[in-house]
């Protein structure tokens, strides 16, 4: 199993909007009890390493390919693949994944927390304002900061808010207010 700090670097590498630390108050992933669990972990591991240096994409999916074989119960190797697709301009592929990953885990723990914020983002991509807000509204309830944001900046009112206040604080740091 990976320590907290391997964790933490492949989020920051596969997210890098995400904010450090992000995901420490999410609910894990429920235990998973098959036969083929321990292989999983460990192609997982795998393929999170080759996946962090954005060097070997195909290989990497390849690992969680075979990480799904060993455990098709397995929600973060589904998350995993779909996040090495993403990281090569597959995201249509990726989709299915996330899909997979957020039925697998019930909606719950971490890897649905990050599936429904990665499939929101494909949605953001797609134009599809109304998918995306949902997911990032599950996101969001599970936990993450990021998709709290990310509606935030969805929300016209808060955007003008968040302008106006930018002003204002610019003003003040540059001795223009009276």
């Amino acid at each position: 199993m990976a320590s907290a700090h391997d964790k933490e670097v492949l989020r920051t590498i596969l997210n890098p909007l995400m904010p450090s630390g992000e995901m420490a108050d999410i609910e894990e992933d429920a235990p998973i009890d098959h036969p083929g669990i321990d292989e999983c972990r460990k192609l997982e591991q795998e393929g999170i390493l080759l996946a962090e240096g954005k060097t070997n994409l195909p290989r990497a999916i390849e690992l969680f390919t075979k990480a799904i074989e060993a455990c098709p119960l397995a929600s973060s190797a589904f998350n995993n693949r779909a996040q090495a697709m993403q990281l090569s301009g597959r995201p249509e592929e990726a989709f299915y994944d996330l899909n997979e990953s957020i039925r697998l885990s019930g909606g719950k723990g971490r890897s649905a927390c990050q599936a429904f914020t990665q499939r929101a983002m494909i949605y953001r991509l797609r134009d599809d304002r109304d998918s995306a807000k949902r997911d990032f509204e599950s996101a969001a309830s599970l936990g993450s900061s990021f998709a709290r944001m990310q509606l935030a900046m969805m929300n016209p009112y808060a955007a003008m808010c968040n302008a106006a206040l930018a002003k204002v604080m610019g003003e003040l740091k540059g001795g223009n207010a009276n």
